[in-house]
């Protein structure tokens, strides 16, 4: 199963977070991928003593997991998952890197984090195009009750961020298990609260523009001899390459080149 999607369907998803600002594609995920996945964060949230932060955005009953590709050959299939990638690359293009890899397991108890757009610390005048897409992978139902992500719809073409702190209608954008929700960066969301008996479990993999600095620094973070047995693209979503064969070059060169990675390498001014 390659999980491609066809083009009219990824037209309609487009057409919706342009409208809209989010889009949910439901089902997507293999459910093997899914079980891998969960059972991984399991494992990983005891080994590495996982503890709730004891801040109100990053909540404290929730349990979070970064730079997660670092942790395992399964997290790089999420990356470049073939029914999602596709989206987030009509959002930005297909030069978009990986901003950041993350876990959220909201536990029972939880209360709802402050709503906040994803790209309010970008010093750009709103609304603009999109410079992040970012996308959470439901690894558990996502419900109202359990704390599934809420959005505000039509918010990413405000001419404003939210205020931290403030009340906004918003809606839960619930999900079956398998299922990843899409959103423009400018789109003003929030996890909800969870008031039901169980964790609600997702993965954060979050996208920018290649001109646009990563969340987690990638090239610092990831062991380069990791990197060098990624496949191609996913060496090029971490930063392992040149955007618009000008941003991001050494020199000249390429960073795909510490990699001995193929390719047409060369810069702008050569080509």
């Amino acid at each position: 199963m390659d999980g491609a999607m066809d083009e009219g369907t990824r037209r309609e998803h487009l057409g919706r977070i342009e409208r809209e600002g989010y889009t949910v594609l439901e089902g997507v995920i293999e459910p093997e991928l899914c079980d891998g996945l969960a059972a991984d964060l399991r494992r990983l949230e005891t080994e590495l003593q996982v503890q709730p932060s004891q801040n109100e955005f990053e909540g404290t009953r929730t349990l979070r997991i970064y730079n997660l590709l670092r942790h395992g050959e399964s997290f790089e299939r999420i990356p470049v998952h073939p029914a999602v990638l596709p989206i987030v690359e009509g959002v930005l293009d297909p030069g978009c890197l990986v901003s950041s890899l993350s876990s959220i397991a909201i536990e029972p108890g939880e209360t709802p984090q402050p709503i906040h757009a994803d790209d309010q610390l970008i010093p750009l005048a709103k609304p603009h195009a999109p410079v992040v897409c970012n996308t959470m992978w439901a690894l558990t139902e996502f419900t109202e009750a359990n704390g599934a992500t809420r959005v505000v719809p039509g918010s990413h073409q405000a001419d404003h961020s939210p205020s931290y702190g403030q009340f906004y209608e918003s809606v839960a954008a619930e999900m079956p298990t398998g299922s990843v929700l899409v959103w423009h960066g400018s789109l003003w969301h929030g996890g909800g609260a969870n008031l039901s008996a169980e964790r609600r479990v997702g993965i954060a993999m979050n996208y920018c523009a290649g001109y646009v600095r990563q969340q987690e620094n990638q090239q610092l973070g990831l062991d380069r001899e990791r990197v060098r047995r990624f496949p191609q693209r996913l060496q090029e979503l971490v930063g392992y390459g040149v955007y618009n064969h000008l941003i991001g070059h050494i020199e000249k060169h390429s960073p795909a080149e510490l990699l001995d990675a193929p390719g047409d390498q060369r810069m702008i001014w050569d080509r």
